[in-house]
């Protein structure tokens, strides 16, 4: 089994993390590695749910703070091991977010007198579907566990502070036309063609741009995929086209629903996941305390983080961790291990007091 040095030096504890393998859906032995570390600790009680481990301190202190970092990585791009260059950080997983979670198991096995009580959660399948997602399966077990007066999630924020996020919605847009033999194609109504309309439509769509809180959030609609036909000698009677929306914090899931159906009145249009944002939060208590100690100014969260499941469940929540965000599930992506050092210092001296 993999050994975890919590004592020891950050980068040593980010390579570790990198170097072993944990795909979502094959946490295991990076969760078991984890839980052994965290047991070690006398300050901590731990529990494992799955292949997620949460860690707390219980010392009875007025506020409780959830610091949260997901263990799973996608699919490797021949980036393993983990190569340090100079400052840089590189393999899978190190930008998104192992960084992050090296900051975390430092901050759980140094910090045993926190002025906050924490808990740290360390949690799978966050970069595949909803339903297998780590912190779902733990509010379903043990909802006690996830409740506090701020969440901090470790994603990749440059070591700044990225509000709320966006929500997601995917749908699938049906074009109809009438099968034929591609030998007699004037007996038939080409479906794939008739999809040019809507494919035109998107193309033309101007996206919104909201301000909340001072932060901008620029939405997204985009056509990710389009399948048509089943052989090469008919004439295709539907189109299918896949969509994505990013839709702003401001909107609710059935706000964003009907925004994409009022854009493709006459059509057929199928919603087969929306999943709700998160406002930024900036004017509520802890998130405008912790961003006034860090002293950087906020940017929006242009994408989805589990900062949306906390804010479902009542607790503000913000990202802030190591690694650029544009860098994450690329093949070349790396984490500045400056900014994995900014990160722990930061939140050692929040949570010193």
């Amino acid at each position: 089994m993999t050994s975890l040095n919590l004592a020891g030096d950050l980068v040593d504890l980010a390579r570790a993390l990198v170097d072993t393998p944990s795909e979502s859906g094959d946490e295991a032995a990076l969760a078991d590695a984890v839980e052994c570390a965290l047991r070690a600790c006398a300050h901590l009680t731990v529990d494992r749910i799955g292949n997620s481990v949460v860690a707390r301190t219980n010392a009875d202190r007025g506020e409780r703070v959830i610091i949260g970092g997901h263990l799973d990585t996608v699919p490797s791009a021949g980036n393993l091991p983990s190569r340090l260059d100079g400052e840089l950080l590189h393999g899978l997983g190190a930008c998104d977010m192992k960084g992050g979670v090296a900051v975390a198991l430092r901050l759980a096995a140094t910090l045993t007198a926190p002025v906050r009580d924490v808990t740290y959660v360390f949690y799978e399948c966050e970069e595949v579907s909803s339903d297998r997602n780590g912190l779902n399966q733990i509010a379903a077990a043990r909802p006690d566990l996830l409740q506090a007066d701020l969440a901090i999630l470790m994603e990749p924020s440059d070591a700044g502070v990225e509000a709320g996020c966006q929500g997601i919605l995917n749908a699938e847009i049906t074009v109809r036309g009438e099968r034929a033999h591609t030998a007699r194609s004037w007996m038939g109504i080409n479906a794939a063609h008739r999809a040019a309309a809507v494919l035109q439509r998107l193309d033309d769509h101007t996206t919104e741009r909201v301000a909340i809180d001072g932060l901008e959030y620029r939405e997204g609609l985009n056509s990710v995929a389009i399948r048509a036909g089943i052989s090469e000698n008919i004439v295709p009677d539907t189109c299918v086209i896949t969509v994505n929306l990013r839709f702003a914090p401001n909107r609710s899931a059935e706000e964003a629903e009907a925004y994409l159906r009022g854009l493709f009145p006459e059509y057929e249009v199928e919603v087969t996941e929306v999943v709700q944002g998160a406002l930024p939060s900036l004017g509520q208590g802890p998130v405008a305390s912790l961003v006034e100690f860090l002293g950087v100014v906020p940017r929006p969260k242009l994408g989805w983080t589990d900062v949306a499941r906390f804010a479902a469940l009542g607790t503000p929540a913000l990202n802030y961790g190591p690694g650029d965000p544009t860098l994450a599930h690329t093949t070349g992506e790396y984490v500045r291990v400056w900014q994995m050092r900014e990160c722990e210092a930061q939140l050692t001296a929040w949570l010193h007091g």
